[in-house]
């Protein structure tokens, strides 16, 4: 619950310091004395708009911090460690306005960004404003309305999960359905390339070889010829070879490599060269007598070796790169088959989705129904303690099984009510006046509140249009609700203010500079007396102060 509030340099309030308690606490004061500043900066609190008008005229920041007591918010305590800002049983939130409109949010010290403090303020307070009441006229409200009532939340959280299976179902078979005949094109086309390719049959690294093996029965002829003249000069000629004439140079310098040592080592190498030039020249005649010139092989493999060349070319890659080019193309082929074949499995599986989707909204709908009544049975009970004893309501459902998903159902919510005898039940906006949608929409607000766990109910002159015993039963209302949960309510009503467990008292005070508002805490003699100006006007006679203490008696009774 709502603890303290600390406000400095907000609009007309220079300093302000409220300690809040259990209970109901109303909140009087003159028209124009700024009841509601304290409502308007715990919504600043909460993540609400700023602007350079909430500070304080020639003041450069505007300050405002509320603390919460959250020992008992289970909700509230998870936000808080998920995001690793927990501080014992206590939560403050603070947020700072400058004079040029910026803002800075803070969590138990820790800044925040804005929407952090909309997400942990739905688990702290709830405000209604004055204008809730035109809030309940439209059918997403009044179902929200009715949800809230029903606390089947974990219904809607698996509608909500089954609706974004099936959203995201109906996306990627959408994505592929779109794209269905781009992939039959492509398809068809990689049909025929790989169909050629198929034909061709180039296997991997066979490029290579036939390029080596193309150059080799080119030239097969020089190879022949220039290998042949080798062997002879270095082998076979009788009037000088090679061989023969190392192998002499070796026996003229064994022979004198005994007048000179220095020799040996001459020797030793031309020894060397005349082994190497023997196996070199019996090496080049069995390459010589291997090699063949086979001009069948030669055509064979200039036609593979050029229908290579014009499959690279055809398909715009390196000729060496054919294989992989190949290769991948048969990996695409099979994808888009699989495309094809994934298609008709995502069809299958989406009835299935969809059909889950409507067994969830089916069982939602079922629980809506069934609060409806009580739900509509309580509100009527409310009302007619209003002073609309003929009131008849019902929340009508209507659940359109074959409609559009959405993550909240298949349900259209309708608050029907009709207010005289003889009356058919017509649509909320279409049969009440003002006063009526009043005391209907509070008995609304304060039944669907009763039924939610936040722990700080604040309502915002909600009581507006009400008056006499109307406003007596109101009061008797948020009484009752405060007996459970926290609540605050900013009133002009003497019947709601004295039903309060506690009243604070908001004024203002000018001097010609500066307006200043102040909030207090009434004690007993100066509720009867705040009591009294609300019954009687600014005026205090010793009978409106009676009727004060009267009122205050029969409240507290």
């Amino acid at each position: 619950m709502l603890t303290h509030l600390s406000i400095r340099n907000f609009a007309v309030v220079k300093t302000l310091n409220v300690d809040f308690t259990q209970g109901m606490t109303a909140i009087t004061g003159e028209t124009g004395a700024g009841k509601s500043i304290s409502v308007d900066a715990l919504g600043l609190c909460l993540g609400e708009r700023a602007d350079s008008g909430m500070v304080r005229t020639g003041a450069t920041k505007a300050e405002v911090s509320a603390t919460f007591y959250i020992k008992n918010l289970a909700g509230a305590l998870k936000w808080l460690e998920e995001h690793e800002l927990t501080d014992a049983d206590e939560v403050i939130i603070r947020r700072v306005v400058s004079s040029e409109g910026r803002s800075k949010a803070f969590i138990n010290g820790t800044p925040v960004p804005l929407q952090q403090l909309k997400s942990l303020g739905q688990f702290l307070l709830s405000i209604h404003g004055q204008h809730a009441h035109q809030h309940i006229l439209k059918s997403d409200n009044q179902r929200n309305l009715l949800d809230q009532y029903a606390e089947h939340q974990h219904l809607i959280e698996k509608v909500s999960a089954s609706y974004q299976t099936l959203k995201t179902q109906k996306r990627q078979y959408q994505s592929l359905l779109e794209g269905q005949q781009q992939r039959a094109d492509r398809s068809q086309l990689l049909s025929y390339q790989i169909q050629e390719l198929d034909e061709f049959a180039l296997l991997e690294g066979e490029f290579h070889e036939l390029e080596s093996e193309h150059k080799k029965l080119s030239h097969s002829q020089t190879l022949l010829e220039q290998s042949q003249i080798s062997f002879h000069q270095l082998y076979e000629a009788d009037d000088f070879n090679a061989l023969s004439a190392v192998q002499g140079s070796v026996d003229r310098l064994t022979e004198l490599q005994d007048h000179d040592p220095s020799l040996t080592p001459i020797v030793s190498m031309l020894t060397e060269a005349c082994i190497q030039i023997d196996e070199a020249a019996n090496e080049l005649r069995a390459y010589t007598e291997q090699l063949e010139i086979d001009p069948m092989r030669m055509q064979n493999v200039e036609a593979r070796y050029s229908q290579a060349l014009n499959l690279s070319r055809k398909h715009n890659v390196q000729p060496e790169a054919l294989f992989e080019f190949h290769q991948d193309l048969n990996t695409e082929y099979k994808a888009l088959v699989q495309d094809d074949s994934l298609l008709e499995e995502l069809k299958e599986q989406l009835l299935v989705v969809e059909s889950d989707y409507r067994k969830a909204a089916l069982r939602l709908s079922t629980s809506r129904k069934k609060s409806a009544k009580a739900f509509a049975k309580e509100v009527e009970q409310h009302v007619h303690q209003m002073n609309m004893a003929d009131t008849q309501f019902e929340i009508v459902i209507n659940h359109d099984e074959h409609g559009t998903p959405h993550n909240l159902g298949l349900d259209s919510v309708h608050f029907m009510v009709s207010t005289n005898k003889g009356q058919a039940k017509d649509n909320l906006e279409k049969v009440v006046s003002g006063g009526e949608l009043s005391r209907i929409g509070l008995a609304i607000q304060v039944i669907s509140s009763s039924s939610c766990d936040i722990a700080t109910m604040i309502f915002d002159e909600v009581d507006s249009g009400i008056s006499g015993s109307t406003a007596s039963v109101v009061g008797q209302l948020l009484r009752k609700l405060g007996e459970s949960t926290q609540v605050i309510c900013v009133t002009h009503l003497p019947q709601v203010a004295a039903r309060a467990h506690n009243q604070m008292f908001v004024t203002k005070f000018s001097d010609k500079n500066t307006t200043e508002t102040h909030m207090i805490s009434l004690q007993e003699s100066e509720r009867i007396e705040e009591l009294a100006r609300l019954l009687a006007g600014d005026t205090l006679t010793e009978s409106a102060i009676a009727n004060a203490r009267e009122l205050l008696e029969i409240s507290n009774s």
